[in-house]
């Protein structure tokens, strides 16, 4: 697995542990789990994002060049 793959994976497992501590939080009446939550989920997309930019940046080898 790439590091850009890693780091897809990686966001978006926060992503999701981030939506379900938001949930528990509006569950709860908890605004501080909340508040972690989104960032959470902030963090998990700017990870993906990373993981996406770094592939855009990493050049691909030429199919034509042998």
């Amino acid at each position: 697995m790439s590091t850009s793959d890693e780091d897809r994976a990686r966001g978006t497992a926060r992503d999701v542990g981030g939506k379900i501590k938001e949930g528990l939080g509006k569950l709860t009446g908890d605004r501080e789990l909340q508040s972690e939550g989104n960032l959470d989920q902030a963090k998990g997309k700017a990870q993906k994002a990373w993981g996406d930019l770094k592939d855009a940046v990493t050049p691909k080898p030429d199919p034509d060049v042998r």
